[in-house]
C-alpha cells in the first residue's frame, strides 16, 4: 500500500502531526491513541514527501526493543531500506558517539563500558579502601546514577551540613578516578558525557546540527533532567523536534523522570505545534470515561480527553472484600469463570501498586492449581529479601543449615568478608561439621581476633539470642522478631535505589504470612512447616514466558501492556494512593497518573476492588476505599453484589468507606473527604460470602458442615470466632476463621472440632 494510502487511512489528529510542517510539535499522544503509528508515518512522510535524507533523521526511544519495532515498521512503510537512519535509545546513540569521537570526549579508543554488576563490583573495592563497612555497593551506585541523572559531576555534588552525603560525594570522586585510570564508562557516564561533548565542543555539536534536521523522540514524559539536557543542546534553531507523549501516563517521577519537560517544551522552544491525540482504539467507552474523570483532578496536566467509537461496554465492576483473602478469592473465581467460558488466561491481569501484593494473590492461584506469571519481578518467597529473612528462621529452626548460614552471615553487611567465609568452608569441610559449630569453637577458643572476631562473635550472639527469644512463641512472632532484630528491615528502609520501601512492604507482608499460617502437618512444628510451605510455595505454579497463564504485575510493570481483562486490586487509601503520597501533592498527582494508567490497561472488562481489612504487622486493621474509587463517576460503576443477603448495615462499616449498593442502585454516596482517617471500627463482623453477581452462579451452602461464612464458632484451643471463608468440599474442606485471641487461622474442617458458638 502506498504512503499516501496510509495517511489517509490515518484519523484527523493522527494526520495532522505526522504532515506536520517542518516545525518542532508536541504530539499529546493518550494512551491506546496510536503513538507509534503516528512516529513511524511521520518519519516516511519526512523521507518521501519532505525527501529529507535518512541521514538527517535521528529517532530516539527508551528501550532497545522498542527501537527495533520501530525500525521494523519505518522499513514497511518506505520502498528502500533508511540507511544512514539513526534509531536507538538515548544510552545507546550516545555509545554511538562516543565511539566516533573519543579524543574529543576525554576518553580511550578502546573504553569499556560497566555493566550493573560490573559498577557495584567497583565501588566495593572502593569502600574498602575507604574503610566504610556501612554503605552498601548499591546505595553509592544509586547515587551516583542519579547525580548523573541530574548532570552532576562529584565536584558539583552540595555537602554542605550533610555528612552521609559528604561520603558519597568522596566515593563519587573516587569511582570517577577509577574509571578514568581504568578507560570504563558506566550507562549514565554515556549520556553525561555525550551532553558535555555538545556543551564543550561546539564546532562538533554545530556539525550534528547541521546532519540531523529532524530529531523525533518517543515517551517524552519520562526524560530526566539529563535527557533533556541533551536533547535542547543537539537541537538548534533550525530543528525540526518532534516529541510524542502523554503527560497523564507521566509514572516514574522516582527515578528521575521529569513530568515538568513537558510543559516547559512549549516556554523553551518557539512556535511549537501542539496536536492531541484523543481517540483511543483500546478500551470500551466507559473505561475511558472513568479514566478521564479521574485524571481531571490532577490540576498540573496539559489536557485531553479520550473517546472511543467502538461503544461503551459494560460498566466498571466495584467489589468491596472483606480482606485481602476475600478479595483474592473472588478474583480468583472470576479468573475460572473466564477460563471457563472458553477465554485464555493471558488475557486476564492482576495489577497492584506495590509487589507485597502479590502474595494473596499467588497463594490463591496456586490452590486452584492456576498457573500464573509475574511479569517484570519475581514470585513473592524467591525475593532477595524474603529469602534473606527466611535463610534467619532457618538458623533459628536448624543451626546446622549452612545454605541459611552462608546467605546471611553479612546480611545485612556486617564487615565479613569473603576470605572469613573461606576459611569458615575449609575448617567446616576438614573436620565434617556444620559452619554454625566452627564458628562457635573457634570463638570459644580464641582461634579468631580483631574486627573479623568482633562481627563473627556479634552475628553469633544475634543467632543465639533469636534462638532463645523465639522458642515457644507464636510464628508470627518469630519472623517479627527475626526481621527486626537481624537488621533486615532497618537495613533496607535505608536504601537509596528506590527499590528500599517495596522490600520493605514484602518483609511486612511475609509477617502477614506467617500470622495466617496453620500448620496442618502433625509431625513438624510450626516454624519447620511453615519454611516447607514456603519452600514448596516457590515452586509450581510459575507460567513460562508466553505461555497460556495469568499475568501478575504492578501497575509500573503494565505501562504499555494491555489485556481484555483487568483486576486492579487493593485501591485503598494509604495503600493506593501509597501512605508517603497523600500529603505531598506531586506524588499524589503520579499515584493518580498510575491509577489512570492501571485503568486503561483494560480493552474490555474492569474490575476495582479493594478491602474493608487488611493485615499490617500481622494484626487486622480497618482500611477504606481510595478517594481514586470516589472520583469516578457513579454511573461508570456497579457494585458487584450478593444474591439473597442482606447487607451488612451501614453502623458497622468503617467511615469513610461506600455505601452498600450505591452504584447503579439508586443509592446515594457517602460524604468520604479526603480528610478523614479515622478508620472506624477493627472488630468489624463479617459479611456473608459473596457470590459474584457477574458471571458466577450462586454457590449452594455446605450442607455436609452446616457452616456459613459469618457464623460464629468456637474452637477447643483458640476461642471462638468468626468464619470468613471456607474451601474445598467434603474431607478437603478448609475453613478460615478470625478468633479474637489467635487472629485468622486455616483449619482443616474435619480435623478442627469446630462448634456453633
Amino acid at each position: 500500500m502506498s504512503l499516501e494510502r496510509q495517511i489517509e487511512r490515518l484519523n484527523p489528529p493522527q494526520r495532522e502531526a505526522v504532515t506536520a510542517p517542518g516545525q518542532t510539535a508536541l504530539v499529546l499522544a493518550g494512551a491506546g491513541s496510536g503513538k507509534t503509528r503516528v512516529l513511524t508515518h511521520r518519519i516516511a512522510w519526512l523521507i518521501e514527501v519532505e525527501r529529507a535524507a535518512p541521514l538527517e533523521i535521528l529517532a530516539v526511544t527508551f528501550t532497545n526493543k522498542a527501537a527495533a519495532e520501530m525500525r521494523e515498521r519505518i522499513g514497511q512503510l518506505v520502498p528502500l531500506p533508511p540507511r544512514g537512519m539513526w534509531v536507538g535509545t538515548f544510552h545507546g546513540i550516545a555509545h554511538r558517539l562516543l565511539r566516533a569521537h573519543w579524543r574529543d570526549a576525554g576518553l580511550s579508543e578502546t573504553f569499556q563500558i560497566l555493566d550493573s554488576d560490573d559498577q557495584q563490583r567497583l565501588i566495593k573495592r572502593l569502600l574498602k579502601e575507604l574503610g566504610d563497612e556501612t554503605l552498601k555497593p548499591a546505595q553509592v551506585a544509586a547515587f551516583i546514577n542519579a547525580r548523573k541523572d541530574e548532570g552532576q559531576r562529584a565536584r558539583h555534588v552540595d555537602t554542605q551540613g550533610f555528612a552521609d552525603r559528604a561520603v558519597l560525594a568522596e566515593l563519587y570522586r573516587r569511582y570517577e578516578a577509577a574509571c578514568e585510570r581504568g578507560g570504563m564508562v558506566d550507562f549514565g557516564e554515556l549520556l553525561l558525557r555525550s551532553n558535555e561533548l555538545w556543551v564543550q565542543q561546539p564546532v562538533l555539536r554545530d556539525h550534528y546540527r547541521r546532519r540531523f534536521r529532524h530529531i523525533l523522540v518517543d515517551e517524552f514524559q519520562d526524560t530526566n533532567a539529563l535527557q533533556y539536557a541533551w536533547l535542547r543542546n543537539l537541537a538548534g534553531p533550525d530543528t525540526s523536534l518532534f516529541a510524542v507523549g502523554d503527560d497523564d501516563q507521566a509514572i516514574y517521577g522516582w527515578r528521575g523522570a521529569k513530568v515538568e519537560n513537558m510543559r516547559e517544551f512549549e516556554r523553551q522552544f518557539p512556535n511549537v505545534k501542539v496536536v492531541r491525540l484523543e481517540q483511543n482504539y483500546r478500551s470500551t467507552g466507559t473505561i475511558l470515561a472513568a479514566a478521564n474523570a479521574l485524571i481531571a483532578h490532577n490540576r498540573e496536566r496539559l489536557g485531553k480527553n479520550l473517546w472511543s467509537d467502538a461503544g461503551s461496554g459494560e460498566p466498571i465492576r466495584l467489589y468491596a472484600a472483606y480482606n485481602e483473602q476475600d478479595e483474592a478469592r473472588f478474583v480468583v473465581e472470576q479468573i475460572e469463570a473466564w477460563t471457563a467460558a472458553g477465554n485464555p488466561r493471558s488475557e486476564a491481569a492482576i495489577l497492584y501498586r506495590s509487589n507485597a501484593q502479590s502474595r494473596a494473590f499467588e497463594e490463591a492461584l496456586m490452590v486452584r492449581r492456576i498457573k500464573y506469571r509475574v511479569y517484570g519481578g519475581q514470585r513473592f518467597f524467591d525475593r532477595a529479601e524474603i529469602r534473606d529473612a527466611l535463610a534467619y528462621l532457618r538458623l533459628i529452626a536448624n543451626p546446622a543449615d549452612d545454605t541459611a548460614f552462608e546467605r546471611v552471615i553479612n546480611q545485612p553487611p556486617r564487615g565479613i568478608g569473603d576470605k572469613t567465609l573461606d576459611t569458615l568452608r575449609g575448617e567446616a569441610r576438614a573436620s565434617g561439621l556444620p559452619m554454625w559449630e566452627v564458628l562457635t569453637r573457634l570463638l570459644q577458643g580464641g582461634g579468631l581476633t580483631g574486627r573479623t572476631a568482633a562481627a563473627l562473635g556479634g552475628f553469633a550472639q544475634l543467632i543465639q539470642s533469636l534462638r532463645a527469644a523465639c522458642q515457644g512463641q507464636p510464628l508470627m512472632d518469630q519472623a517479627l522478631m527475626a526481621i527486626r532484630d537481624s537488621g533486615l528491615k532497618e537495613h533496607h528502609a535505608k536504601d537509596v535505589d528506590g527499590r528500599g520501601e517495596g522490600r520493605v512492604e514484602n518483609l511486612d507482608e511475609l509477617v502477614n504470612a506467617a500470622s495466617l499460617f496453620v500448620n496442618e502437618e502433625e509431625d513438624l512444628d510450626e516454624l519447620t512447616a511453615f519454611l516447607s510451605h514456603a519452600a514448596l510455595e516457590a515452586g509450581d505454579a510459575q507460567g513460562e514466558a508466553g505461555a497460556d497463564c495469568v499475568q501478575l504485575m504492578t501497575l509500573h510493570s503494565a505501562k504499555g501492556l494491555e489485556f481484555r481483562q483487568v483486576f486492579l486490586v487493593g485501591v485503598e487509601e494509604g495503600l493506593f494512593p501509597s501512605q508517603r503520597s497523600i500529603d505531598d501533592p506531586a506524588r499524589l498527582e503520579e499515584e493518580r497518573r498510575l491509577c489512570y494508567v492501571g485503568l486503561t490497561r483494560a480493552r474490555e472488562r474492569l474490575c476495582v476492588s479493594y478491602a474493608e481489612s487488611r493485615r499490617i504487622h500481622g494484626e487486622t486493621r480497618p482500611a477504606m476505599a481510595s478517594r481514586f474509587i470516589e472520583e469516578i463517576p457513579a454511573e461508570h460503576l456497579t457494585e458487584v453484589r450478593l444474591r439473597g443477603t442482606v447487607d451488612r448495615p451501614m453502623s458497622t462499616r468503617p467511615s469513610g468507606g461506600f455505601e452498600r449498593g450505591s452504584y447503579g442502585h439508586g443509592g446515594s454516596r457517602s460524604d468520604w473527604s479526603p480528610g478523614r482517617r479515622d478508620g472506624g471500627r477493627a472488630d468489624l463482623q463479617p459479611p456473608p460470602r459473596r457470590v459474584s453477581a457477574w458471571n458466577d452462579p450462586p454457590k449452594a451452602p455446605d450442607s455436609d458442615s452446616g457452616l456459613w461464612v459469618g457464623q460464629r464458632v468456637r474452637h477447643g484451643k483458640f476461642g471462638e470466632g468468626v468464619i470468613t471463608d471456607l474451601e474445598g468440599q467434603g474431607p478437603r474442606t478448609r475453613v478460615q476463621v478470625k478468633f479474637a485471641g489467635a487472629g485468622s487461622k486455616w483449619l482443616m474442617l474435619d480435623m478442627a472440632g469446630l462448634t456453633p458458638a
